[in-house]
């Protein structure tokens, strides 16, 4: 193609005549992330000072401006956009793609409308092994005039969405109970290699949320805790760790989504934190990913009238992310909205008119519209019509470059899918996670009582893998929510046993129902809880409790170790559970 062939010389003569000329960045700048032709999918490149400022805050690079110079209006508006496209292949035909984008392929799409980042899921068939994903990488890269961020929505813990090819990190709560910024950090860093090995650019994580609301139906475990200073040390580790590994980083969700009762997928959450508490609550995280120099701030879709009493969700709120996160924070790196299709940005305005709305309110990027069609022509049309300006339109382009270059996007070389399928879950990954989820494990009630005696049964969700790990035990397995007869099981072969541990994650009336069946065996009863652990506080008759986070192996290879005695549990609760 003709397109990409000259914009990629003009980013080479660009980059060449500064280094012939001695240009180097300006003081103000973090250093440059690219890496060298020759460098592995799977080697990062030099991570910027984390106390770098963000990259808009000087002119940009001679590379920057050429591809911008470079750009007609219709590639800079399809820059503001990152879709989800179909299928597991780049040249693959899908009949999803012609109803939402008309035309077949993943790559069709991306040459039509020119999107500044694509983002990958299960559930649109994008990811199914390694050869695949990176096949599916690299064939968008090559469709697409500009060099695409890839994301991907990988957390950790309950958001995983290259599970089970990646190694099993625990989510951001159980790195939160080790107390330990370099846990975090180390957690990042596993992640981004395995990310960038496939020819994943950017992860939409760290969770910079603090979660106060036991009653939180969305984010919960995937905050590290409810301590501010505390998050913000881990958020800020992890932005440090996932540039470690050469991989972009998006702090979410804000000004804050930890106070919500309200699931914003489904509705729309009101948070009546004042002006100071919003300071002292919700701010820390993000000034601290904002220091350390973060790739992307993700947008909440949540209603904070104290901040702007307008009604509509900061996605869409000028006052927060101009005034706030821009004015006040000084974060001047991109801007994304969380995915559009969320029922709580949908409420008020049209698809078409949202995604102008978010812009004029500040973001830069536009994730997962839900009519990307309509979306995209409103946009162009605000832009042509003037209610979007020429120059505000340049900012957003500008900053996305920016972090195209910062990350070494604009040159990086094709994924291997050799080279990934020896990075990805490495022994080397394994044992750093697994030694993360040992100091995770955290003694809430009775662990004098460890290791635990007798004849052992497990049984609720993960009883069986849990049973699998401890010499000699027995399992009642049941799924999330036991049924009568599956109680029944349980209860007949607790009568057997010495011991029975029950695992529970966010227990519901049928794991309740459970526990207080095993209780009533009149056996010494453990819990190991797999989620955010306010279930604790509601749950009733057991002796002996402990907190893992996570449904993962590795956790509930820590909990093992913790029944049997080969470890003594440390961890510290990250959150209060006598919290309203």
């Amino acid at each position: 193609m003709a397109g990409p062939l000259r914009l990629v010389a003009l980013l080479v003569i660009a980059m060449v005549t500064a280094a012939c000329a001695g240009a180097g960045p300006q003081a103000s700048s973090p250093p440059s992330t690219t890496a060298p032709p020759s460098s592995p999918a799977g080697t990062p490149p030099a991570s910027p000072s984390p106390d770098a400022p963000p990259a808009s805050s000087a002119a940009p690079s001679p590379a920057v401006s050429s591809a911008l110079a470079a750009m007609s209006v219709e590639d800079k508006v399809g820059q503001l956009f990152m879709p989800v496209l179909y299928g597991s292949r780049a040249n693959g035909a899908g009949a999803e793609n012609k109803a939402r984008f008309g035309v077949g392929s993943p790559a069709e799409v991306v040459e039509r409308y020119r999107p500044g980042g694509v983002i990958l899921f299960p559930w649109a068939g994008n990811v199914e092994d390694v050869p695949q994903v990176v096949g599916l990488t690299n064939g968008l890269q090559k469709a697409s005039k500009i060099p695409l961020i890839i994301g991907a929505d990988q957390e950790n813990g309950v958001v995983s969405r290259l599970s089970p090819l990646v190694t099993d990190v625990p989510g951001s709560m159980a790195i939160g109970a080790t107390r330990d910024p370099a846990s975090a950090r180390a957690a990042a860093r596993v992640t981004g290699e395995e990310l960038r090995a496939v020819g994943i650019n950017v992860d939409f994580a760290p969770v910079a949320d603090v979660n106060v609301n036991p009653a939180n139906p969305v984010i919960g475990a995937r905050s590290y805790g409810s301590d501010p200073g505390r998050v913000a040390e881990m958020v800020g580790a992890a932005v440090e760790g996932f540039h470690d590994a050469g991989v972009g980083a998006a702090a979410k969700h804000f000004p804050g989504h930890g106070d919500t009762k309200a699931d914003s997928h489904t509705g729309l959450p009101v948070i009546r934190h004042s002006r100071s508490q919003w300071q002292k609550l919700d701010a820390p995280p993000f000034e601290e990913a904002a220091r350390r120099g973060v790739d992307i701030v993700m947008s909440a879709h949540v209603v904070m009238p104290e901040l702007d009493p307008s009604g509509d969700p900061a996605t869409l709120s000028k006052p927060i992310l101009t005034g706030l996160l821009r004015d006040e924070i000084g974060y001047d790196g991109v801007v994304c909205t969380d995915a559009l299709d969320m029922a709580a940005v949908r409420e008020k305005y049209g698809d078409a008119e949202v995604a102008v709305r978010a812009i004029l309110a500040g973001v830069d990027l536009l994730l997962m519209p839900p009519d990307f069609r309509a979306a995209y022509g409103a946009v162009l049309a605000a832009v042509k019509s003037g209610r979007i300006p020429a120059d505000r339109l340049d900012r957003s382009v500008t900053r996305l470059l920016e972090l195209k270059e910062s990350r070494g996007i604009l040159s990086a070389p094709a994924a291997d899918a050799e080279n990934a399928a020896g990075v990805l879950r490495s022994k080397k990954h394994r044992e750093t996670v697994q030694g993360i989820a040992d100091r995770s494990v955290t003694p809430v009630k009775g662990a004098d009582g460890l290791p635990v005696k007798g004849d052992v049964l497990v049984t609720g969700p993960a009883g069986k893998r849990l049973a699998s790990m401890l010499d000699d035990a027995s399992a009642a397995s049941t799924g999330d929510t036991p049924t009568e007869s599956e109680i029944a099981r349980a209860r007949s072969a607790a009568a057997r046993a010495d011991t029975v541990i029950v695992t529970t994650e966010d227990a519901g009336p049928a794991q309740t129902k459970l526990l207080a069946a095993m209780a009533g065996t009149g056996k010494t009863v453990v819990v190991v809880s797999m989620g955010a652990p306010y279930e604790l506080k509601r749950l009733r008759g057991y002796d002996t409790a402990l907190a893992v986070y996570s449904d993962g192996d590795a956790s509930l290879r820590a909990a093992a170790k913790a029944l049997s005695g080969a470890l003594t549990p440390e961890g510290v609760l990250p959150v209060g559970l006598d919290d309203r």
